[in-house]
């Protein structure tokens, strides 16, 4: 499993309401629920002056692995890279 960057694309995203993770990623018109959360990353310390702090999270869909980024300074979610070859036993039916 290998992520291919791909040009960013702004995304919305439910997240829970308690903490803050991602639940739920609408990409266009498909709604993709979040299976499960592999790798949160904080970049709140070190991070270009342009973008801002940021945070990146690693998820797993249906469909999917995706690396998901929250820009904190524009409140923005953008994906930069996706995984479409799931293992077979993650695949959903």
């Amino acid at each position: 499993m290998a992520f291919i960057r791909v040009a960013p694309v702004e995304v919305q995203v439910r997240t829970n309401w308690f903490n803050g993770r991602p639940r739920e990623v609408t990409w266009r018109d498909e709604r993709l629920p979040i299976t499960r959360l592999a790798v949160v990353r904080e970049e709140a310390a070190a991070y270009p002056v342009i973008t801002g702090p940021r945070t990146l999270f690693e998820v797993e869909t249906p469909r999917a692995r995706l690396s998901l980024i929250f820009q904190h300074r524009s409140r923005r979610w953008i994906v930069n890279a996706l995984d479409s070859t799931l293992p077979t036993g993650r695949r959903a039916a």
